[in-house]
């Protein structure tokens, strides 16, 4: 044997409507190749022909086909494109190029004969039919194209007969020994067969979706509810608090962090309207009481005023009416008009001080001043007085001479406002005064049992102590005494008369020059101490304070 030839190479021919059915095809098709070869008797230098020698191989095509199935109908085509075998007989024999889909298969050539192996998505080998394409529906050529790029999404078989799965292997050609020259062996299904299992799918998700939504909105529900309760707890508490001292406290959400920071926010709001209205109740009283102040300082000092102007007016009066016999009683009215005048001048002068003192405009003028020297005048002033109501009068005071840095006449006038009201508001019992001075933060004294320890300063220091047995001031009222215009209970000193200046011009005094005054006392009827309090100038000397005692009048 030493020439082979190819004989034929044929296909059957099959039957078309086999390859979409949906049922079992049984026949059996197949692709057949026949082999040839002429055998030859040598007969001297001749060779005669005796017989011929053929091989039949045959290659089942297989048919059987259900849909989802990823088994495809069997295409052969060889290296020059043309179709050997294929579903549809009146494609065998011709060539790829005359399809309409030509391009789209020598790509998978191409691939194949590079040694790839893998599938893609061709059209039918049928001729397209433009006149009819042109004849029909826009809408159906809308969902064909949108069909070609997203099939899997459409879930309806409109019209998947053009299209295929192919995949697609090189093989070596039975009849061809090169290698360029393989054979391409195509395994083709319809999409919808191979695209069929993706419905079960779709409807799975679809039911999915549905679970899903129906779950999200559930939730949702629930969500909000749990959202709006503690909000509306929240609402609740925010209008029931009419009472900002109410036991009631803000109610919490220990799920949500922002509710509670919401919560606590709300509380610090509560406490701080609270706090302010606790203020403004504080200065509504304030209010009140500065108020009545002011009512009864007016009463107070148009009756101081109305007075000393009667008596000046009444003096005059007799003397401008010639009531008068003598001289002498004419000096005695005029006395008194003066001492009224005076008086009412003192009055004046108050209430202008205590005005420049609210005001920071008071001038003082501070310089060396004896204050025991100082203490001593002030006392002379008071000496008919305390003789007319005999009060006993106890003096201690040093024989070193005590300088301070003070304005004197305001120091003075603090000695008189402490001493006369010592005066006036006791009726019987004693007056006891006490210089007492400072030796290295200890106050050389026999009695120093009422000072308060609010005096310790490293500061060298002068006490000014007066102690009386009159009408004492009730816990309550002590610290009132020092504003302006307050005065003890009026049913114990409206008797006494006053302005209620005194005390409250007389801390300011103090205060502008360095100094202190407090008052103490242990309830009514129980008399008042008042201490004053000044620097001592420097590189003064330190004496032994010796005790000086007088009595003015008898004891009762």
């Amino acid at each position: 044997m030493s020439n082979i030839d190819i004989s034929y190479i044929w296909p059957e021919q099959l039957n078309p409507d086999s390859f979409l059915s949906d049922d079992t095809v049984t026949q059996k098709k197949q692709v057949s190749l026949g082999l040839s070869v002429p055998v030859y008797v040598a007969k001297g230098s001749e060779r005669q022909l005796r017989y011929a020698l053929s091989i039949s191989s045959d290659l089942p095509m297989q048919t059987n086909r259900t849909r989802g199935s990823l088994t495809g109908s069997t295409v052969v085509i060889d290296y020059k494109g043309t179709i050997l075998a294929s579903p549809d007989p009146n494609r065998v024999g011709g060539n790829i190029s005359d399809g309409p889909d030509a391009e789209r298969l020598k790509s998978i050539i191409r691939n194949a004969q590079e040694g790839k192996k893998d599938f893609a998505h061709i059209f039918s080998f049928e001729e397209i039919d433009v006149s009819k394409k042109s004849n029909s529906n826009p809408l159906r050529e809308f969902i064909d194209e949108f069909k070609k790029i997203l099939p899997e999404l459409l879930g309806l078989k409109l019209s998947a007969d053009n299209e295929f799965l192919v995949g697609y292997v090189a093989t070596s050609s039975p009849v061809e020994r090169d290698d360029d020259k393989k054979w391409i062996v195509l395994a083709i299904t319809p999409i919808d067969f191979a695209l069929s299992g993706l419905r079960e799918v779709q409807k799975v998700l679809i039911i999915l979706i549905f679970c899903l939504v129906a779950a999200s909105v559930i939730a949702t529900i629930y969500l909000a509810r749990d959202l709006a309760r503690p909000l509306e707890k929240l609402r609740d508490y925010a209008l029931a608090v009419n009472d900002l001292d109410s036991p009631n406290k803000v109610p919490r959400s220990i799920q949500i962090r922002e509710f509670n920071q919401l919560a606590i926010a709300l509380e610090s709001m509560v406490y701080r309207l609270k706090r302010w209205a606790d203020q403004l109740e504080v200065t509504s009283k304030e209010a009140q009481v500065a108020n009545q102040l002011k009512s009864e300082f007016l009463a107070n000092i148009s009756h101081e005023l109305r007075t000393p102007l009667n008596g000046i007016i009444g003096s005059i009066q007799l003397i401008y009416d010639g009531f008068c016999d003598t001289k002498e009683e004419e000096m005695e009215f005029l006395k008194q008009a003066n001492d009224s005048a005076i008086h009412l001048l003192g009055i004046i002068n108050d209430i202008l001080d205590i005005r420049k003192i609210d005001s920071e405009t008071l001038s003082i003028y501070l310089k060396d001043v004896d204050i025991g020297k100082l203490l001593q005048e002030t006392i002379d002033l008071f000496r008919k007085d305390i003789e007319q109501k005999s009060l006993l009068l106890n003096l201690n005071i040093p024989e070193q001479v005590i300088i301070v840095n003070a304005d004197q006449e305001k120091l003075k006038q603090v000695f008189e406002n402490v001493i006369g009201n010592a005066i006036k508001f006791t009726e019987k019992g004693s007056i006891n005064i006490y210089i007492i001075q400072e030796d290295n933060n200890y106050i050389v004294a026999e009695n120093t049992n009422n000072l308060s320890d609010n005096y310790g300063n490293k500061e060298r220091r002068v006490l000014v102590k007066i102690e009386d047995t009159g009408i004492g001031i009730s816990p309550e009222q002590q610290d009132k005494l020092f504003q302006p215009f307050v005065m003890v209970d009026g049913t114990k000193t409206r008797k006494f008369g006053g302005n209620g200046l005194g005390l409250a011009i007389s801390r300011g005094l103090m205060e502008m020059m360095n100094g202190s005054i407090h008052l103490y006392s242990e309830g009514v009827d129980r008399g008042t101490t008042v201490d004053i309090m000044m620097p001592i100038k420097a590189k003064q000397a330190v004496k032994t304070e010796v005790q000086l005692n007088s009595q003015i009048g008898s004891r009762e």
